[in-house]
């Protein structure tokens, strides 16, 4: 048996590039998907069934299980209307993979209020909502004594992690994600719930223009950029023998998986009284002396 046989997965923004290949892959491996695209340009403008019809087309070609769904992630009615098709479709939802989203790149001195907002909501506030109402459903199916062995997987990236000039909006959603994917593992698991963020570096449509010669396709062998590469790690954490992690945000680029290690509690002095301010030059020197020097913001 393949991993995922029997498991129904969402995976939105899988008309292209990252969600594409993770929808290609779950099917590849038994499950029965929801692909989600809203048929928007990079920028968010536009917008059509096309792309997600076409790689449900792909799926079904394939003798697969597919249905596409077109709501705006975003918006609080269309999350819903998302879980709802899992169920009408399936009669079942065991996995959520939140990854879409798109650019609106400027540095922070020019960016507008529009191109903050935008960028926000389509990465931050979609990846709540997605997730507040799959947990509507998970829930009440714990409540109800049938106990869900579900998963969550979202997308940060490296610019969540270390910044990314140029992209001050996209850095602060995807670090936001980080936060929100550790906040719901300490929530969701009494609910039998696992949680988890992956940071991929591939080549898409997001990528290709900030990366053009890095992340070019080899004229022959190993494809280090392919977005197919990211996708077994997101197959395994959505089958059952990743029940035991969650809370975790893993980086995948080529043949290369790791695990980010985030915010940690670090060198410490305790005066055991109210510090002066003449005080704490060489207090801070000190700590920053014994402290990791901290990795460089992406194209500082």
């Amino acid at each position: 048996m393949s991993l995922c046989d029997g498991r129904v997965v969402i995976v939105t923004g899988a008309g292209n590039g990252l969600g594409r290949a993770h929808a290609l892959a779950f099917a590849a491996d038994g499950a029965a998907v929801v692909v989600n695209d809203i048929g928007v340009g990079l920028d968010g403008s536009g917008g059509g069934s096309g792309p997600a019809q076409q790689v449900v087309d792909e799926i079904v070609a394939s003798g697969g299980r597919a249905v596409a769904n077109t709501s705006d992630v975003a918006d609080w009615s269309g999350a819903a209307s998302l879980v709802s098709t899992a169920l009408e479709s399936f009669g079942r939802l065991d996995v959520l993979v939140n990854n879409a989203g798109f650019l609106r790149d400027r540095m922070l001195a020019n960016m507008s209020e529009a191109e903050w907002d935008a960028v926000i909501r389509v990465h931050l506030k979609g990846h709540f909502a997605t997730m507040r109402h799959a947990m509507e459903h998970w829930r009440a199916e714990a409540k109800a004594g049938r106990q869900p062995d579900a998963r969550i997987i979202n997308t940060s990236s490296g610019a969540g992690l270390m910044g990314s000039i140029g992209q001050g909006n996209y850095a602060a959603a995807k670090a936001g994600i980080v936060g929100l994917t550790l906040n719901a593992a300490a929530e969701f698991g009494r609910y039998g719930v696992t949680v988890n963020a992956l940071a991929p570096a591939a080549r898409t449509r997001m990528t290709e223009g900030a990366f053009a010669d890095s992340m070019a396709a080899p004229a022959s062998g190993f494809d280090a950029m392919a977005p197919e590469n990211v996708s077994p790690l997101v197959v395994w954490l959505g089958s059952a023998e990743s029940a035991g992690v969650t809370g975790r945000v893993f980086e995948v680029e080529g043949g290369v998986v790791s695990v980010a290690d985030g915010w940690q509690h670090g060198p410490r002095r305790d005066k055991g009284a109210r510090w002066a301010p003449s005080e704490l030059g060489p207090v801070v020197s000190a700590l920053l002396a014994e402290a990791p020097t901290p990795t460089p913001v992406y194209g500082a």
